[in-house]
C-alpha cells in the first residue's frame, strides 16, 4: 500500500495582514508577490502551520489582490500559524525582510470569518491625462446610463459585462501634483466586488464607449480601501476590524 501523507495539525492561530504595493513594486504580479512573501515568511522564521498531503505548503490565504501594475495602500492576506505569536513581533520581522515597495501596514489577530467575504467593495483614484471637460461630459453620460457593456479577455475566453453595475461612485477631481504630476485629471471610483470583478480599466474602457473619451499614456491606478460595505451608507470598512 502507498505510505500515507503525514497529518498537519489544526493551526492555533490566524494573522490578518495589510500591505502595500508602491512605487515600480507596482508592477509585481500577484504570482511574483506571493513568492517575494513565502521568502520572507521563510527568513523571518514565522512559525507556519502547514497543509497536510505530499506537498505540505505554508497556509497563507490571498484574496482581493490588485490588478498588476495598480499601486494599492489596501492589500490582504491572513496566514495560519502553529505558535501563538505576538502581531508586533511578525509584523516587525516580515516588514524587514520584504523589498521596499512591498510594506506591511497592519498586522493583527484574525477577527475571524473568511478574508474573502470581507472584502466587498473597493475605493480607486485614476490618474489620466485627458481634457478635464471631456472627462466630466464621460462621466456624466456614464453614470446617466443604465448599462455599459464592456468586453475583456478572462480565463474562460472573451467575456463581455455591465460595467456600470459595479459602479458605486465615480467624480471628476484635480490630481495631485506630486504624485501624478502629468496628469490633469483624477477619477475617485468607488467599485463594488462582483462576479466578474469589475475593475478601474474596465471602467475606463466604458467611459471610452459612451463617449469616445481619448486618454493619453497609461493611467495610474490606485487602490486606497477595500473592505466591508455598508449598503446603507455607501461606506467601505476595515477589514481588519470588521463591525458586528
Amino acid at each position: 500500500m502507498r505510505e500515507q501523507p503525514e497529518q498537519q495539525a489544526p493551526p492555533v492561530q490566524r494573522l490578518r495582514i495589510q500591505y502595500a504595493k508602491r512605487g515600480r513594486l507596482r508592477f509585481t504580479s500577484h504570482r511574483d508577490f506571493s513568492r517575494a512573501f513565502e521568502r520572507a515568511v521563510f527568513r523571518a522564521r514565522v512559525p507556519m502551520a502547514y497543509s497536510s498531503g505530499f506537498n505540505p505548503h505554508p497556509r497563507i490565504s490571498y484574496a482581493g489582490a490588485a490588478p498588476t501594475g495598480s499601486a494599492s495602500e489596501a492589500e490582504y492576506l491572513e496566514l495560519a500559524l502553529a505558535q501563538v505569536v505576538d502581531p508586533a513581533d511578525v509584523h516587525a520581522a516580515l516588514d524587514e525582510a520584504m523589498p521596499d515597495g512591498l510594506d506591511i501596514v497592519e498586522t493583527v489577530v484574525s477577527p475571524g470569518g473568511a478574508l474573502a467575504d470581507q472584502l466587498q467593495a473597493s475605493h480607486w483614484w485614476v490618474d489620466l491625462v485627458v481634457d478635464p471637460e471631456q472627462a466630466r461630459a464621460a462621466v456624466a453620460a456614464f453614470l446617466a446610463a443604465d448599462s455599459v457593456p464592456v468586453s475583456r479577455m478572462t480565463k474562460k475566453g472573451l467575456r463581455e459585462f455591465d460595467c456600470r453595475a459595479s459602479v458605486l461612485a465615480l467624480v471628476v477631481t484635480d490630481p495631485d501634483p506630486e504624485a501624478a504630476p502629468q496628469a490633469a485629471v483624477r477619477l475617485d471610483l468607488r467599485l463594488r466586488h462582483a462576479v466578474p470583478a469589475v475593475r478601474p480599466d474596465d471602467v475606463l474602457t466604458g467611459l471610452a464607449s459612451v463617449a469616445e473619451l481619448s486618454i493619453e499614456g497609461s493611467p495610474l491606478l490606485t487602490r486606497l480601501a477595500q473592505g466591508p460595505l455598508d449598503p446603507e451608507t455607501g461606506e467601505i470598512g476595515d477589514p481588519l476590524r470588521p463591525s458586528a
